[in-house]
């Protein structure tokens, strides 16, 4: 029983080792085959990632990792002048390209040394460049020329390599300078046009591509792709190279002969507000920009017709006329009267002239002096409403419009804010700020028929076969003043040179018209600037049909005598002659004769009356104000000059006070009211009244001690010898 109960017990033991084995076995394989199954599923979803997910990432990995690219540059596009000159173009350069891989296989430090004498550069900058390995890729230096390319190509050096490049070069060199601007090493834009049409003129760069090793390296016999770059656009300006290079010449005559901080100037057609010349100076060469000093190249390529404002002083007056005459508030009958100021709700404001007055002048003669009353009664006869319209509609106080970035509205006061004593001072120039570029647009308005034309710079944008894509025409802004108002403007503008204090810009053949200003300047405190000024000419011809107006202003001159008739006419006279001639406007003796020729007395030294008597006796005109005696004058003693031209005398100041401070009245019974005026001015006092006939008496009396540039009042009456 035993051996059998063990027996079974046995057979027992042995029965459950073959039921378990088979089952653990399939335990096994079923989770060998989930294991497998899950394996092979996430390969695949790793794989569907791969293809569907990071397929164009890793892509784009390999192909850069398989391949090299060099950037081939855009040739950028021309800037032309009006006849198709260039001014602006590019030229193929090289690129020196270093791979540090390939390098450190040769001998680095030759290497080196050969690339720093060629391209001029630093041994240890190059050398730090050729053996930095984190870069597969090193571009050494842009632009470098041709010839000096070709001969480090010569020297086959390895690790070195080259790529087309595209240098900016401008054939003229300082030559409209803060007009073009200037592009970055990289041939982006960075000043003037060559920002303001970067995206014609920056094309779209290429590539050459070949294939390289897992560490970089070109493979000798691998493929090569070149991808060519499509060039840029070419910008025609309205500006004509010819007429340019006279504006460029008489700016830098008039900044150097008159002591000047700097000159601009503007040259316009009228008829269509294309703008033929344009520049600043001082300026720089375009090839050579002050690079490495920031401040100084943003001053020098700020132009300044285009983005600063300043109060234009006489020059704005052609536009006080215009309105006034065109609302019909003055006529070429009007008169005036001016006796060195004029009282505007009570507060006496100066003409230029003061403490001498114009006297009695027709409007005429009110234009060519130039006389502040006068224009300040213009302007009160207006009113507000009435001359701030047409002062937005003569452009002032909004941009221009032009193709030009930075372009400047000015500075009109609110009408809100305008009182009497602001609207006569707008009268006349000042308490507004205008630009260069405005000024000249609104002038031309007064003398092509009333048209306020917008400003254009550019013609239009050529592609390479020379078809325009893009052109710009004419455009009307506004038309201010009537064809007849216009007529008359012109007219009365040609008189101030011929009659007037324009006379420097007379020209015998042509009819030339024109109006001179000297305006004041303000500190950054808004504070008038003692001895500094804005001095300026702006001059058209032909009179009768305009062809073409220069604005010239020069900045600060430091000259005895810095009034705009006598340090920017001239500079006006001589583009207007040399574009007149080059533009075959023909000459007409028979009405515009060459004028008598004098010699200029010396002066110097004698009193205002007896200076003024001596010019008078030979047939030239006087300026000055002030007292005492005549310190210099302008022109210089001996100089030949035509008849008719005013001469400028600076005064020196008299012992006219006591011991008090106080003045002396003279005595001016007997006196018209011209030599009552002089006279007075010698006595730093000033003349309170006009009249007509001569002075039978005068409060103060004569004799009393007043207070310097105090009021003598006067009454007239018929002369004692009168029949």
């Amino acid at each position: 029983m035993t051996r059998k109960s063990g027996n079974k017990r046995i057979v027992r033991k042995q029965s459950g080792q073959n039921t378990q084995t088979p089952l653990k076995s399939k335990k096994r394989l079923l989770f060998l085959m989930a294991a497998v199954i899950v394996m092979f599923a996430a390969l695949a979803v790793k794989m569907a990632v791969i293809i569907f997910v990071q397929g164009d990432t890793l892509r784009e990995k390999a192909l850069i990792q398989q391949t090299r690219d060099l950037v081939v540059s855009a040739k950028r596009g021309s800037i032309l002048d009006c006849n198709g000159n260039v001014l602006a173009q590019s030229a193929n350069a090289q690129t020196v390209v270093l791979r540090p891989s390939e390098i450190k296989k040769g001998n680095p430090e030759e290497i080196a040394q050969v690339l720093a004498q060629k391209l001029g550069m630093d041994y240890e900058d190059v050398l730090k460049k050729a053996t930095d390995e984190k870069k597969s890729e090193v571009w050494l230096k842009r632009q470098v020329d041709n010839d000096v390319a070709d001969e480090l190509r010569e020297l086959n050096l390895p690790g070195v390599y080259f790529t087309v490049d595209v240098k900016r070069y401008y054939p003229n060199g300082a030559f409209l300078t803060q007009t073009l601007g200037f592009t970055s090493v990289d041939g982006n834009g960075i000043e003037g046009l060559e920002a303001y049409f970067d995206k014609y003129l920056s094309g779209q760069s290429g590539k050459i591509i070949s294939e390289a090793d897992r560490d970089g390296r070109e493979v000798p016999l691998g493929e090569k792709a070149y991808i060519a770059p499509v060039d840029g656009y070419d910008v025609v300006l309205t500006i004509d190279e010819v007429i340019q290079s006279y504006l460029e010449k008489n700016l830098q005559e008039a900044m150097v002969q008159q002591n000047a901080k700097g000159a601009w100037g503007i040259v316009m057609d009228p008829n269509t507000g294309g703008i033929l010349a344009m520049g600043s100076y001082p300026d720089y060469d375009l090839n050579n920009p002050p690079r490495d000093d920031s401040a100084l190249l943003t001053e020098l390529s700020r132009n300044k017709v285009i983005t600063d404002v300043y109060e234009p002083g006489s020059t704005f007056k052609a536009v006080t006329c215009a309105a006034a005459l065109d609302s019909g508030k003055v006529t070429t009958s009007s008169e005036f009267d001016c006796a060195g100021s004029y009282a505007v709700d009570g507060q006496p404001i100066k003409c230029w002239r003061f403490p001498r007055g114009h006297g009695h002048q027709t409007l005429y003669e009110a234009v060519q002096n130039s006389c502040n009353v006068a224009f300040m009664q213009m302007g009160l006869a207006m009113g507000t409403d009435i001359f701030y319209d047409y002062i937005y509609k003569f452009g002032f106080g909004q941009p221009t419009g032009i193709t030009y970035p930075a372009d400047q509205g000015g500075i009109v006061m609110a009408e809100k804010y305008v009182r009497n004593s602001d609207l006569a001072r707008i009268a006349f120039g000042q308490s507004i700020a205008v630009t260069p570029l405005q000024l000249i647009s609104s002038f031309s308005a007064v003398v092509n028929g009333g048209f306020l034309y917008k400003p254009m710079l550019v013609k239009g944008i050529k592609n390479s076969d020379g078809s325009y894509i893009k052109e710009y025409e004419p455009t009307v802004v506004s038309q201010p003043i009537k064809a007849e108002t216009s007529e008359t403007m012109r007219s009365i503008l040609e008189s101030v040179v011929t009659e007037g204090s324009g006379k420097n810009a007379y020209i015998p053949g042509y009819r030339v018209g024109g109006k001179t200003g000297t305006a004041q300047k303000y500190d950054e405190n808004h504070q008038v600037m003692t001895g500094k000024h804005i001095a300026s000419f702006i001059g058209f011809a032909p009179a009768n049909d305009p062809k073409i107006v220069v604005l010239i202003i020069v900045d600060e001159p430091d000259v005895p005598v810095d009034f705009g008739s006598v340090v920017a006419a001239p500079y006006v006279k001589s583009v207007l002659l040399e574009s007149l001639q080059y533009l075959k406007v023909e000459p007409d003796y028979t009405q515009v004769p060459e004028p008598e020729q004098v010699e200029v007395p010396n002066v110097e030294g004698l009193d205002g009356a007896a200076a003024e008597a001596a010019l008078e006796a030979v047939g030239l005109k006087c300026d000055y104000s002030g007292a005492g005696t005549v310190k210099s004058q302008m022109p210089a003693p001996n100089a030949t000059v035509d008849k008719g031209v005013t001469v400028c005398l600076e005064m020196t100041m008299p012992d006219t006070l006591d011991l008090t401070g106080k003045v002396q009245v003279p005595d001016l019974t007997g006196k018209t009211v011209m030599e009552a005026g002089k006279i007075l001015e010698q006595y730093h006092l000033q003349l309170g009244n006009t009249g007509s006939g001569v002075v039978i008496s005068q409060s103060p009396a004569k004799d009393t001690f007043v207070d310097e540039w105090s009021t003598v009042t006067v009454t007239y009456g018929a002369p004692a010898n009168a029949g």
